[in-house]
């Protein structure tokens, strides 16, 4: 763990303590600094941008109301994200419907899978459908990793699933998306995209 995150994990495990110790302030410094990463990991799972804003104010509602339960183990930011990830996964099971995600950023940042190429490529619609046909664990881990950057141990943690599977998972997953554009587009686009024939 670099220093960075070390500092951090002492400053949430203060303001963890402050909360306990009744200055309910201090949780509003834990949602201003992990409020930006556990938005995004709600609006990967959900579609709607307004949801995701709901999701992410429950989820610190519900870290609020649990507080007591965090052993200060793993850092708070770890804590969090599990706790958005189980209550997006609640939410879609309620809703019964998939999730649909918005590649728009992962199609304009260019160093995902799929990227803008010369060639014709595909629109986020496409791409959007393609995404919807990985199994959800699939999808979840690849669009954590590619559209918001989480690291592979903050997936794991997330998902409550081991370091490799996270990685197993994330390599299956981008082998399945590629095959199947370059199934549907053609190799020159995918090749554009960075995936090595």
């Amino acid at each position: 763990m670099n220093d960075a995150h070390t500092d951090i994990g002492e400053a949430d495990r203060d303001a963890v303590r402050r909360v306990r110790a009744g200055d309910v302030d201090a949780f509003a410094l834990l949602v201003r600094r992990h409020e930006p990463r556990v938005r995004a990991l709600c609006a990967s799972l959900l579609k709607d941008s307004g949801d995701a804003d709901d999701a992410a104010q429950e989820s610190f509602l519900k870290a609020y109301r649990h507080l007591a339960d965090f052993r200060g183990e793993a850092l708070f930011s770890t804590w969090m994200h599990r706790i958005a990830y189980r209550h997006c996964l609640d939410l879609q099971k309620a809703r019964r419907r998939r999730p649909a995600e918005s590649l728009d950023a992962m199609l304009e940042k260019g160093d995902g899978v799929l990227a803008r190429s010369q060639e014709p490529a595909p629109d986020a619609g496409a791409v959007a459908e393609l995404l919807a046909d990985l199994p959800d664990d699939y999808r979840q881990i690849l669009l954590m990793r590619e559209s918001h950057g989480f690291r592979y141990e903050e997936i794991a943690a997330a998902t409550g699933v081991s370091l490799d599977s996270v990685k197993a998972r994330l390599r299956r997953a981008r082998r399945r998306l590629v095959d199947t554009a370059r199934h549907l587009w053609g190799p020159a686009v995918v090749q554009q995209a960075g995936e090595p024939s």
